[in-house]
């Protein structure tokens, strides 16, 4: 096992954990509300150091991430284990791993073997990526592996990318600085009732977060998973674009996705996101002066491509998660020069 980062010791044995906004209280033999952090007799440990369940070779747009190094592969790797408990989770499997029975920590190598940060920089560049992504279930979790593996990546020149629910303590954001380059951070609501009743977790924590990594200068994207009924309202989404032009930037690309029923919702819960309800988002994205709203999980829409706010110009067309055409010059449009805010090289 490998102690934890960011904890504090307390009196009779328990510690704090200060890696998320749980803030986690853990008495000795428990684990916090992750799962993946023990408390052993007054030392915090993680539990999935250098077991990723997964590791793949990824298009940065999957993430989704579409102003950022458009058109490369990001390495992607994530453990089990995740401190929100959200009943819609696409991933639930391994996010929710061991709430639903599961036992071990599943993954490593062979024979359960650690799998080292440096063995993740190998597979990454012999992949031809670009970057690394944590992601699949939540970065925070495994924020000790993540983090070596970040201080490895950068001194190999590639970048570092969070997908993530937003709900890092300051003291994890202070630990990012100068490894993290770029995020996309799950909104999944601009209601604090959504996020108590659905996620066990709070709405402020997540706009705290998006507010310092903007602040930080981290390249930063938003997506807001749309589920019938539950979070499509009209008026919830004019706030939710409102805080994104008002406290972040216009800039800030907003990628809203259909939902399709997973995990607790497969059976008992709103059927999938209706085409006319993406489109009235971005609608409204495009209403509160958000420059940049995608549609994600409906391949071939027209919102896929990102066009020139300036003149209109196609600049990066995509079909699904492939880059089928780039037309930027320097980062700006070749029509009328405007530049387009992203990451591009």
């Amino acid at each position: 096992m490998h102690e934890a980062m960011l904890y504090t010791r307390l009196e009779e044995g328990k510690v704090r954990c200060r890696l998320c906004a749980h803030g986690c209280l853990i008495a000795p033999g428990r684990r916090g509300i992750c799962q993946v952090r023990q408390n052993q007799e007054g030392t915090l440990y993680t539990l999935v150091y250098g077991k990723p369940i997964s590791g793949n070779a990824d298009p940065i747009e999957k993430k989704p991430l579409f102003h950022f190094l458009p058109g490369t592969r990001s390495y992607s790797i994530a453990t089990i284990g995740c401190n929100f408990q959200c009943a819609f989770c696409q991933n639930w499997d391994i996010s929710q791993y061991l709430r639903e029975g599961g036992t071990d920590i599943p993954g490593g190598g062979p024979g359960g073997a650690l799998v080292e940060p440096a063995e993740i920089m190998r597979q990454a560049q012999d992949y031809g990526c670009a970057s690394i992504s944590y992601t699949y279930t939540e970065p925070t979790i495994y924020f000790e592996y993540a983090h070596d593996c970040m201080k490895l990546a950068v001194g190999k020149g590639l970048k570092n990318v969070f997908v993530s629910n937003g709900y890092q303590s300051a003291d994890c954001l202070d630990a990012c600085q100068g490894l993290l380059h770029a995020a996309n951070i799950d909104l999944k609501a601009f209601r604090d009732e959504f996020y108590k009743n659905e996620c066990k977790a709070r709405l402020q924590p997540v706009l705290d977060t998006l507010k310092r990594l903007y602040a930080m200068g981290i390249w930063l994207e938003v997506t807001t998973l749309l589920i019938p009924g539950k979070n499509d309202d009209p008026q919830e989404l004019k706030e939710l674009t409102g805080f994104l032009v008002r406290e972040l930037s216009a800039s800030v690309p907003w990628h809203v996705s259909a939902y399709v029923p997973r995990y607790k919702y497969k059976d008992h819960g709103p059927g999938p996101t209706p085409l006319k309800v993406l489109e009235r988002a971005l609608a409204i994205g495009k209403e509160s002066g958000l420059l940049f709203a995608y549609a994600g999980n409906v391949p071939a829409h027209a919102s896929e491509s990102t066009f020139c706010f300036s003149c209109g110009r196609r600049l990066i067309a995509r079909k699904g998660f492939a880059v089928t055409g780039m037309d930027l010059k320097d980062g700006a449009c070749p029509t009328c020069g405007q530049p387009i805010p992203g990451v591009w090289g």
